[in-house]
This record gives C-alpha cells, structure tokens and sequence, in this order.
C-alpha cells in the first residue's frame, strides 16, 4: 500500500482533477447559459473526485508504484546480497520507458557490483603481492647484514671464514638482482612497454641449444632430458626468440627442481593448423590439483620451503606465462601428485 506521501499525491491529483472538471462546467455554464443547481453542480463535482480519486489509485498505484516499487526491491539485492552466477538479459521494450528505467538500474547496479568485488579481489591481490615481494627480499637482505656484520666484527681477519662470507653475501646479492630483474620484465610484458620483437626461427635447435645449456644442472640429479621422437626436419614458427629461449629455460629447469632423481623431461613438438604445440613433461613429484589453478602467479610455491632451497625468484612461471600471452598465445599445465607434470604451450607456425 501507498504511504502518507503516495496519499497525499492521490488526494492532491483527485483534488485537481474534481476542480478542473467542476471549472469546465463553470465556463460552460456561462457561455451557453445554462442553469445548474447547488445541489446538481455538488453532485457532479463529487462524482468526479469519486472518479478521479479511482482513476489515479489505479493509474499510478497499480501501473506506476507497484512497478517502481519491484526495481527498488531488486536493487536493494544487488547492493545487499552476492550477485548470482547467472547472465542477466537486458533487452527491453524501448517504448516502455518504466521497463527501461527498471532494466538500466539493475544493469548499472549488476555493473557495479561486479566492479566492487573485482577491486576487493584486486586488493586482496595487492597486499598478498606486496608481503611477497617484501618476504623475497627481505632474506637475501638480512643475509646480506649478517655476513657483512660478522666480517665487520673481526670476521674480515679470520682467513677461515672471511672469503666464505663474502662469496655467501654476493650469491645473496645475485639473487635480489635476479628478483628485481624479473619483477621488471612482468612489470613491462604487463604494461605492454615490453616489445615483442617476432623473427622466423627454428624452434627445435632453440630447444636443442637450451637443453645442452641446461645439462650440468640436471646431471646433479642424473636427469635425463630427451625429445619424445627425433626431429630431423626443422620446424620454424614466429617469435621473440630471446623470449622463447626464457620460456624453455624457465620450464625445463623447472622440471628438473621437481624432478625425481634418475628421472627424465621430455620435449614434445607437433603441429596443429597454423600453430606449433610444445609439451615439456617430467615424471617428478607432481602438483596437487587444488594448487593449479594458482601456479602461475607471481612468488606463489607449492611448497615454500623447499623452493626457496632449491633456489629461484618464485617468478619464473609467471614470467613464462606472461610472455606465450604476449604472442597471443595459450599455455596450460597438467598434473596429478606423484605423476609428474606437463606444461604445454603454442607457437604460431612460420
């Protein structure tokens, strides 16, 4: 039901009506001259209010309040409770300027309610970033202050310890140096002032170059890293060549961290339409399904620890996909606990 104020609009509106018809007869009247009694004219004036007074109740009660009354309700859900999963439909009869009115509000509120729950997650993104960062740099940094502390303190003297301190405070210091140098090459794929420069090469000798780079580290753990098949036909596709050399580096050792040992990574190359699809897997110990969905973000380790003692920025994924991105380009990952991994990802074919 309509409140004092929605009372007050019916009375006012009957009220003007009741007059405006009770005038035209006045005017009537003295222009044909026509005679109407007291009791005749009170009649009719309240016949009209009567008239009115339904008319209006209907009119604005019925079609107009009722109706505004549904788009306040369904505002208030958006602004009060999680929007649902489902698509709204915003199409409309544009001659009804109620239903468009209705239709735009929820649409504008849908829009915002979207919006305030991206900035949450962004925000929530933005601090759990920044503790990262600050916890990656914070241990090479109190390395740092130990040794140089220690040499300061008399330790530079003793021939035992003093080289051996100084060697540990420059590996600590290469590392912040790898941290801010790959925090400025996401920063610039992100922002798009990283150019992507393409050239036509062959993706299987730039393979080939890097896993013969990479076969020191991985005889440590007598690891093996083998093409699935022999390719003897050169296999060209179009890209940052530099940039690809980054993604099998970082993918490959990868594979070797988490590799087993006496295990083996395999390189897997094939083509589908215009694109070259590349898969590096491993039989190492495999990440748990609740963690894939997370595995490319920035600093974020399965297993913290352990990571950080084998070594790494906790960016290298990050990084990689961020450059298949920046080809427009797709990378995936699969991989069950104990099974190994496979991260596969294209190249457009030259």
């Amino acid at each position: 039901m309509p409140n004092r104020s929605n009372n007050t609009t019916f009375l006012i509106s009957c009220l003007v009506f009741s007059v405006s018809v009770s005038t035209i007869l006045f005017l009537l009247n003295a222009v044909f001259a026509l005679h109407y009694s007291i009791e005749l004219a009170l009649v009719i004036f309240f016949v009209c209010f009567g008239f009115s007074f339904l008319f209006f109740y209907f009119v604005y009660q019925k079609i107009i309040y009722t109706r505004i009354e549904r788009t306040v309700e369904k505002l208030k859900h958006f602004t009060s409770k999680k929007i649902p999963e489902e698509n709204y439909d915003y199409t409309y009869d544009a001659a009804d300027p109620l239903e468009q009115l209705n239709q735009e509000i929820i649409k504008i509120a849908h829009d915002r309610q979207k919006e305030i729950e991206h900035l949450t997650k962004m925000e929530n993104y933005r601090k759990e970033y920044l503790g990262n960062v600050s916890h990656e740099l914070k241990t090479p940094i109190f390395n740092i202050q130990g040794y140089v502390s220690t040499l300061i303190d008399g330790g530079i003297n003793d021939p035992s310890i003093n080289v051996e301190y100084l060697k540990r405070a420059d590996k600590s210091i290469d590392r912040m140096i790898n941290i801010i140098d790959d925090l400025e090459t996401i920063s610039q794929l992100e922002t798009g002032s990283l150019i992507i420069e393409t050239e036509k090469f062959d993706v299987v000798a730039l393979c080939k170059d890097v896993m013969e780079q990479l076969e020191m580290v991985s005889g440590k753990k007598n690891l093996k890293i083998v093409f699935e098949e022999d390719y003897k036909k050169t296999l060209k596709v179009y890209a940052d060549k530099f940039r690809i050399r980054q993604v099998f580096v970082n993918l490959i050792t990868n594979s070797i961290k988490y590799g087993k040992e006496n295990g083996q990574t395999r390189i897997k190359f094939k083509t589908i339409d215009d694109k070259v699809v590349v898969d590096i897997t491993d039989n190492g110990i495999g990440i748990s399904e609740e963690h894939l969905p997370r595995l490319f973000e920035r600093f974020y380790r399965i297993d913290k620890g352990r990571s950080r003692e084998q070594g790494g920025t906790g960016l290298g994924l990050s990084i990689v996909k961020h450059i298949i991105e920046a080809h427009d380009q797709h990378i995936t990952v699969a991989s069950s606990k104990g099974e190994g991994t496979t991260f596969t990802f294209t190249l457009k074919k030259a």
